[in-house]
């Protein structure tokens, strides 16, 4: 993931390049744990929104219609993997990969209602991107896949395989299940893949209810999974040791270990924490953007 155009060597997938100088540890990983169901971390914390609703309430006001917290974490997230970029990794054919584009996933509903239809958009972002060109980009996708008539790209190839039978729909996954692990999936594949990506993530507070720890798929690439539930109300202490009240929402984790360790994982999500908690540092650009090793 780069603003700066790499030649493709041999071994980089259409989606990513091969990290060739990793440590040997991780290149065992994956080999040692085959599939990411086997390579699930999954870790909670507490974001307080005291400063997030306020910056969502003047983004309001400025006349950026339906501005919300989802922004201000999928802009945060952006900007820490402009600074911590093998978060961004994936695994693929027992390999580890630096993805090319940022990629966030998120399934939305078309109408508001038990029996509204359900349909997952992709959007790419760029490491250089502010808050504003991530409402900006992700509004523009979520209207374009909004209404009950028209179906995205996702949408149609599973009506199709939908109508497929069962016993040509297994050996058709299996035939994809061999594409991907070789990286010969084609490119349109990819890119309207719900499976293939650099974050998925999902709100349960718009169905008023906490977070759950999601799985993170086996068939794709996917390395990280994040939901955040409902606004909640609690106690903390402050610097000076008086005790306060705020609110705050709980976001759970969902991670492929065998991308990066431990260490670098925990410090990349307590930046996610204090940029979100600070907003208005992602009005503008990083000073600089990180490039993964080669």
């Amino acid at each position: 993931m780069s603003n700066t155009k790499r030649k493709r060597r041999w071994g980089d997938r259409k989606e990513g390049r091969k990290l060739r100088t990793i440590d040997p540890m991780f290149k065992v990983m994956p080999y040692i744990m085959t599939r990411r169901s086997d390579s699930q971390n999954f870790f909670t914390e507490k974001l307080d929104i005291t400063e997030a609703e306020k910056f969502c309430r003047e983004q309001i006001r400025a006349g950026r219609k339906n501005f919300s917290i989802l922004h201000v974490i999928i802009a945060a997230y952006i900007r820490v993997v402009s600074q911590r970029p093998a978060i961004n990794r994936f695994v693929s054919g027992q390999k580890i990969y630096a993805r090319n584009d940022i990629e966030v996933l998120m399934t939305i509903k078309k109408k508001m209602a038990l029996d509204g239809e359900e349909t997952c958009i992709k959007v790419k972002f760029e490491p250089t991107d502010t808050v504003y060109d991530v409402y900006d980009k992700f509004n523009k996708v979520v209207e374009e896949n909004k209404g009950e008539t028209e179906a995205n790209s996702t949408d149609k190839m599973a009506n199709i395989l939908r109508h497929i039978p069962g016993w040509l729909l297994r050996c058709f996954m299996k035939l994809l299940n061999f594409l991907d692990y070789r990286g010969w999936l084609p490119k349109f594949i990819l890119d309207l893949s719900p499976f293939h990506g650099s974050l998925i993530i999902t709100s349960m507070g718009s169905l008023g209810i906490r977070p759950i720890y999601h799985h993170i798929y086996d068939f794709g690439n996917l390395p990280v999974f994040v939901a955040y539930g409902a606004k909640q109300h609690g106690v903390k202490m402050d610097d000076d040791g008086n005790v306060k009240k705020y609110r705050y929402i709980e976001m759970k984790v969902t991670t492929d270990e065998r991308i990066c360790d431990g260490y670098y994982f925990a410090s990349a999500f307590k930046m996610v924490k204090r940029l979100f908690e600070n907003p208005s540092v992602l009005e503008n650009p990083p000073e600089q953007v990180i490039e993964d090793i080669d």
